[in-house]
């Protein structure tokens, strides 16, 4: 079982409590009691939501979180309790994952998790985040970013792509896909896409336009020329130009090159379709001609997008912590050669009694393979015994 720790307090987003939607569906789909989610607040109780109504909450305390997710707030006003920020750096040294969503990026930054690290936040607030967070590397119009154990969101719908992300790393991309088709929502849009589609963009107010654009949307692998876009919109070619012009400030031309532009970013990042494909279906017509579009619209090629795509959710199938400082107080921890820890050792008994209630719930194996730190790029082994009392290895960087 993985518990998730969601924080809130007075005004909290209420499309956090949305999201958790994800871990319910991902449970009954699987049949099991995967994921435990609970609300937790600083004196717990009862606490309502941007929404106006009221959920109940467990107070802050010492139970082990798998991932814990930080929400944001609808007032701009709003700043975190020293309460709240104490506990989430008390947590982050023994969470797998911390998480905000939207403006929740904030608090993280405010408690000094955030230095040096690449997140994201809503795209109205990113330039308010870097002036007041230097140290923090914010990547702007990314739906979310990965960065070790710091997993952040842009906001609204976001949240359910990045929780939709955390399924998929945790059991696997169908199981992903089926609760997304079950929420009648686009299976999870990558971390790198753009928070603001294309159409969305352009913003067109007259139906004519729209449609004009719709049709466009549904046939980018086709040749779409001012005389196919006009009959869409019941226009003649003139005023067709003129009235989406007057509509969008783009050219036909132009808009439709960012329509090809996001289908095709999409497909980069979200499957294995070799580019030479991706740019037919996109109606590029080449490779080469979407390699220069890329590069003129983003500043990288195709191919090099498509790595950073890997290499940022490569990034978030380790297993990443925070320090755990009963481990790292072992004595085991003072050699670089790979070493043994049976499951009767003294610190890991110390560490088993001081989070017993904890441990009992995740049940045998599970609290140590999710909870035992990675000091380095290896990955925990020899962990499918651990409730036996085998041994596992780890090794330190």
């Amino acid at each position: 079982m993985q518990r998730i720790g969601v924080v809130t307090f007075p005004g909290f987003h209420v499309m956090t409590l949305a999201a958790m939607s994800v871990f319910e569906l991902a449970n009954s789909e699987l049949g099991e009691h995967r994921y435990d989610v609970q609300f937790l607040s600083e004196n717990g109780g009862r606490v309502r939501s941007s929404a106006g109504f009221v959920i109940e909450t467990e107070p802050f305390g010492n139970p082990v979180f798998d991932t814990v997710i930080v929400g944001g707030s609808t007032e701009p006003s709003f700043r975190p309790s020293e309460g709240m920020l104490t506990y989430l750096r008390e947590a982050f040294d023994i969470t797998r994952r911390m998480a905000a969503t939207c403006v929740g990026t904030f608090t993280l930054a405010e408690a000094g998790l955030l230095d040096g690290k690449r997140v994201t936040t809503h795209w109205d607030h990113v330039r308010e985040l870097q002036r007041r967070y230097p140290k923090v590397r914010v990547q702007e119009d990314r739906i979310f970013v990965i960065d070790g154990s710091i997993w952040t969101s842009a906001g609204m719908t976001a949240t359910m792509d990045l929780v939709l992300a955390m399924v998929e790393r945790d059991v696997g991309p169908e199981l992903a896909r089926t609760i997304a088709k079950q929420m009648v929502v686009h299976h999870r849009r990558s971390g790198g896409q753009s928070q603001i589609s294309a159409l969305l963009e352009l913003e067109p107010k007259p139906d004519r336009i729209q449609n004009a654009l719709e049709f466009a949307r549904k046939n980018l692998h086709s040749e779409l020329t001012v005389e196919n876009l006009a009959d869409a919109a019941h226009l003649s070619p003139r005023q067709f130009t003129r009235a989406f012009a007057a509509a969008t400030g783009e050219s036909p031309a132009k808009a439709i090159e960012k329509l090809r532009l996001e289908a095709a970013r999409l497909l980069l990042e979200d499957s294995r379709h070799p580019i030479e494909n991706i740019a037919k279906q996109t109606g590029f017509a080449d490779r080469e001609r979407m390699r220069r579009a890329f590069v003129r619209t983003f500043g990288v090629p195709p191919q090099a997008m498509r790595r950073q795509a890997r290499k940022e959710m490569q990034g978030a199938s380790d297993i990443p912590t925070g320090s755990l400082p009963a481990l790292r107080e072992a004595d085991l921890m003072t050699t670089k050669q790979p070493a043994t820890l049976q499951g009767d050792a003294p610190s890991f008994r110390d560490f088993l009694a001081e989070h017993k209630q904890s441990a009992l719930r995740l049940g045998p194996g599970h609290f140590v393979l999710q909870h035992i730190p990675v000091f380095g790029d290896e990955s925990v082994a020899d962990t499918h015994d651990i409730g036996r009392n085998s041994a596992f290895r780890y090794v330190r960087s």
